[in-house]
This record gives structure tokens, sequence and C-alpha cells, in this order.
């Protein structure tokens, strides 16, 4: 199920995304990136629709995951 990000407490939202970007450890290329900037380039992928969070109730997990990856039938849109 997607979870409207948007209705959350900032500082929830902000804890959430901290912690996908400290789990990821993706590589940025010549330049490393500070925490700050990978959270806020995260938070612009969520404004944007690019990402959106997804509640698992299977697992009992959110997450940040790219839209297209939402596999329609099984979770709400």
């Amino acid at each position: 199920m997607i979870i409207p990000w948007q209705e959350l407490e900032n500082e929830t939202l902000n804890n959430l995304i901290e912690s996908f970007v400290l789990r990821e450890g993706t590589d940025y290329g010549e330049h490393e990136r500070t925490l700050e900037q990978k959270v806020e380039d995260v938070r612009r992928q969520l404004k944007s629709g690019e990402v959106v969070l997804v509640w698992s109730e299977l697992h009992e997990t959110i997450n940040l995951m790219p839209r297209g990856q939402i596999r329609t039938g099984h979770e709400e849109m």
C-alpha cells in the first residue's frame, strides 16, 4: 500500500529517508555526497512522484520504491 508522504510529520519522513539512504550504500560516482544531500535528493524524488513510500503488510515494513516498480493489482496506487 502506498503511504502519502505528505501526511507524515516532517521528522518522521526525514528519519525514514535517512534510514533508507544509510542502508542503500549507493555509489554516487567521483564526488561523494553528504547525508543531507542524499536525503534532499530522495525528498525531491518523493515530491516529483518518481519515488513512493510503500507499506508491506507481509513484512510489516515501510520502504521507498521507484513508482515504476510497484506491482499493479497488488499495491494501491
